[in-house]
């Protein structure tokens, strides 16, 4: 009985998502590659950013592509989450000042604490490098468009970024409009194959919408 309660209770301290037996896939600095997600904010805005009330939601905002995230993860497609790390979390000053690269000061404290703990670095230190990432590309204008093909953006997206082969990005999709670029990088942000399970997410559809910056 006691064996039993102990496994239990084993259980319960997971980190929020994570299953049974993956508690040594939650460790910080063990992960194979990072996916740096920019979205497409607009049709953020318009699925769910509004009723949140969000400020790059809000008419002039101007925002058309903004950062999501950079996210650890597992060359077998899956990914750690909440990993308990030795660096202390970042003040409400400094979430805050990461409001211009991910759009809230709630969203820097939300990509931290749920992907930039298993990074294995500080909270200041996976800002730089989300910032260094997010620096690193050429984004197409997309802002007067209200449609564009698929293939006409991955291709500009290549064509753009020499460094970037077909298989190192999926472009995702919500309700036929542009939902996220996943860039996949190395630790040192080289661009690194994308694994099966993400390229499986890649958007199917000929063309996508896309709404307007407010």
């Amino acid at each position: 009985m006691r064996t039993l309660t102990l496994a239990f209770l084993l259980l319960l301290a997971l980190p929020p998502g994570a299953r049974a037996g993956d508690a040594a896939r939650n460790a910080a600095g063990d992960f194979d590659y990072y996916v740096l997600a920019i979205s497409w904010v607009p049709a953020w805005c318009a699925r769910e950013g509004d009723d949140r009330d969000a400020p790059n939601c809000a008419e002039g905002a101007g925002v058309g592509w903004g950062v999501h995230g950079l996210w650890p993860q597992h060359d077998d497609g899956t990914w750690p989450e909440f990993c308990p790390t030795p660096h202390r979390n970042p003040s409400r000053a400094q979430t805050g000042a990461q409001a211009d690269l991910f759009g809230s000061g709630g969203s820097a404290w939300h990509q931290w604490n749920k992907h930039g703990r298993c990074s294995g670095l500080s909270a200041p230190d996976y800002y730089a490098l989300t910032a260094q990432a997010r620096d690193l590309f050429d984004l197409p204008a997309l802002d007067t468009l209200p449609r564009i093909g698929t293939d006409t953006l991955r291709k500009t997206l290549l064509a753009a970024n020499p460094t970037l082969a077909a298989d190192h990005f999926v472009l995702t999709c919500r309700q036929g409009a542009l939902d996220e670029l996943r860039l996949c990088l190395t630790p040192d942000l080289t661009p690194h194959p994308c694994d099966a399970r993400l390229a499986a997410r890649a958007c199917d559809r000929r063309t996508l919408r896309l709404p307007p910056p407010r």
